[in-house]
């Protein structure tokens, strides 16, 4: 496999340098959800955990550096990012914990037995397909537009892919919260903890973090609001009304992408 960089390609640390991620300089980039929901994301010793819609393998990546799962399956219906992602896995040598797999998650059901997994993870498109504009570049596109599956589809796959009490993690924009549950409950994937995220204190929410259940009881816990950037505080220091991020190195050099890339 040829780890070397290509001229449309960039290499970014992370973990102090621990893990390093390549990506397209054009195409689909992850952006700060994923930096986001890997934070959010609690993972016991020896679950078996799946991505859906890994892109580059950026939450698997992420997550082997604190989790002690026994393994990750990145799921990743894009040829391109899925060979990008298997790259990733071989440049940092965590062949014997992540295994990429390059599938549309719909025909997961034909692949996998009901409940192989403990945990299920996924960034999904947030736009529903016609809604707003269609990005000229594909890679983007299925990315930020349900093209290749509905959020119901998703949910369908995770509910089948989770035993009971299995989990759910998605991160999803705020305005569809309500789609969200929604699809969750029909799924029988009930939230049991959520978080919103703001840019800025006195700006609406841009995101909400959820995890869910499987086949269990109605109690949700609302956690304090996860604010981004406050001009004045020092890197890690909570302030009223909110917290700050677990990791605010890695998270502030992606900040700027909530800007950038607004259509996401």
């Amino acid at each position: 496999m040829n780890l070397l960089l290509s001229v449309d390609e960039t290499l970014e640390p992370f973990f102090d340098g621990r893990i390093q991620i390549i990506q397209k300089k054009k195409g689909y980039r992850f952006s700060v959800d994923a930096i986001l929901l890997s934070q959010f994301v609690r993972i016991r010793k020896n679950e078996r955990v799946i991505d859906l819609g890994t892109g580059c393998g950026i939450l698997p990546l992420l997550l082997t550096q604190n989790a002690k799962a026994h393994s990750f399956v990145g799921v990743e219906i894009q040829k391109g990012l899925a060979e990008c992602a298997e790259r990733n896995v071989v440049l940092n040598h965590l062949e014997d914990r992540i295994s990429i797999l390059w599938e549309d998650f719909r025909e997961l059901k034909r692949i996998f037995p009901s409940g192989s997994f403990d945990v299920a993870l996924s960034n999904p498109p947030y736009r529903e397909y016609q809604a707003g504009r269609i990005n000229p570049s594909i890679e983007k596109a299925i990315a930020r537009h349900e093209i290749e599956g509905k959020l119901e589809d998703l949910i369908s796959v995770v509910s089948y892919l989770l035993p009971p009490k299995g989990r759910c993690y998605l991160i999803f924009p705020a305005l569809r919260t309500v789609d969200l549950f929604v699809a969750l409950r029909n799924g029988k994937l009930e939230p049991k903890r959520i978080q919103f995220v703001h840019p800025r204190i006195g700006e609406e929410a841009k995101f909400i973090l959820v995890e869910s259940l499987k086949v269990s009881g109605v109690e949700l816990k609302i956690m304090r609001p996860l604010i981004l950037e406050e001009p004045g505080l020092s890197p890690g220091k909570e302030e009223i009304g909110g917290e700050r991020p677990k990791e605010p190195r890695e998270l502030n050099r992606s900040l700027s992408l909530i800007s950038v890339d607004n259509d996401r």
